[in-house]
């Protein structure tokens, strides 16, 4: 006798799925068979994750290795306070296991690095990437090329978002839209630039509906297609997309054809790897010198937006964007102490190598940035 194609107990939970034209339980089955990977459990990870967990996806691997903190619940929507301080991964298996027993989570408590990408994803049908940094974009893009597997990209920032298909089967990659990432520190991070806290949610709507539409075969993916939103004019606008024949991971004549060192692509200051050593302070040790009245600068390599936010007193404004076009205002530092600060350290570690470059010769980059000021010095600093 033929085994059931679904329980009896699954016929009512998909209900609305079995009666929709072109998916029934065929296209139920095909969810129930995927494997599905998650690149970040945060803000466009965590609905996604419960999206397709209540959709029947019957595998979801989550690959993040940070902590619950609580500047994360105002997006982040499978924690609550009470898990503030645990791993992400620990409480979405919980939250999803709750949600639907037909779902297995698998879970990669680790950095997605060049040397791991290709194990990991080769085990999954589709990407799903929601991550907020451009090294981790870049490997992912690379590795579902080189793996040929679909790459379901969002990126949410302030106010707006975007989403679309990377394929190199069917169009282009995101290096065909990015052939370069910007330089560090020009485009900040949801934590450094701030984000709307319901924007993931839609932007990873799009993501899950494309995921579902890829695995039962339905409709028209988002290949060769962007979809941008604007939440403050709630706007939507598509735009096309081509694939570019010079592209180097999927173009006519490749010349990437293994995974290469993003974090160095991307122009990240590592301190203990690059060629230029950044001496590096911590925010008690600047309040320490402020105390004993020792004589250094205190620069501040924010926008203007966010020193309207939180502010060290005593520091002096120069955006990590004018930092090169200004160095004449500060130049009778050029042979004394700078502490250069911004959000969390990767902007200052970025402008110190720009002041090195242009003579500056002690420089300190305050690790955790302003951050680490509220968190260690000063807790009336707001945080952001």
């Amino acid at each position: 006798m033929p085994e059931p194609l679904l329980e009896p107990d699954q016929f009512a939970r998909y209900a609305r799925h079995l009666t929709l034209p072109q998916f029934g339980i065929d296209g139920q089955r095909s969810l129930l068979e995927a494997r599905v990977l998650l690149i970040g459990a945060g803000g466009l990870g965590c609905p996604l994750a419960q999206y397709l967990a209540a959709a029947g996806v019957g595998t979801i691997g989550l690959v993040d290795f940070d902590r619950v903190d609580l500047s994360n619940l105002q997006r982040q929507v499978l924690y609550g306070t009470a898990d503030v301080g645990r791993p992400k991964l620990e409480v979405a298996r919980e939250r999803i296991a709750a949600m639907n027993p037909d779902v297995q989570v698998e879970t990669h408590s680790v950095q997605l690095t060049s040397e791991n990408a290709l194990e990991i994803l080769s085990e999954y049908q589709i990407v799903v990437d929601g991550t907020d940094n451009f090294p981790t974009r870049y490997l992912s893009n690379d590795a579902c090329v080189l793996l040929g597997k679909p790459n379901v990209h969002g990126s949410v920032f302030r106010f707006e978002g975007q989403a679309t298909v990377f394929d190199a089967r069917h169009g282009p990659c995101y290096r065909c839209l990015y052939p370069e990432p910007p330089p560090p520190g020009v485009a900040p991070s949801c934590a450094e630039g701030g984000v709307l806290g319901v924007l993931p949610g839609l932007i990873a709507m799009i993501q899950a509906t494309e995921t579902v539409k890829l695995i039962t075969g339905i409709g028209e993916p988002l290949y060769g297609r962007l979809i941008q939103y604007d939440a403050l004019g709630m706007r939507f606008a598509e735009f096309r997309l081509k694939k570019d024949p010079g592209c180097p991971i999927c173009g006519d004549n490749p010349s990437i054809t293994q995974l290469i060192d993003y974090a160095g692509f991307c122009g990240v200051p590592r301190s203990q790897e690059d060629d230029v050593s950044i001496a590096e302070v911590t925010a008690a040790e600047t309040r320490a010198r402020q105390e004993r009245g020792a004589e250094f600068l205190l620069l501040d390599v924010r926008e203007s937006e966010e020193v309207e936010t939180a502010r060290i007193e005593g520091s002096t404004l120069i955006p990590l964007s004018e930092i090169e076009s200004r160095m004449d205002e500060i130049a009778e530092w050029k042979q004394q102490p700078i502490v250069v600060h911004c959000h969390h350290g990767m902007r200052s570690a970025r402008a110190c190598e720009i002041l090195a470059a242009g003579g500056f010769e002690h420089l300190e980059n305050m690790t955790g940035g302003i951050e680490a000021w509220s968190l260690t010095v000063d807790p009336r600093v707001p945080r952001y």
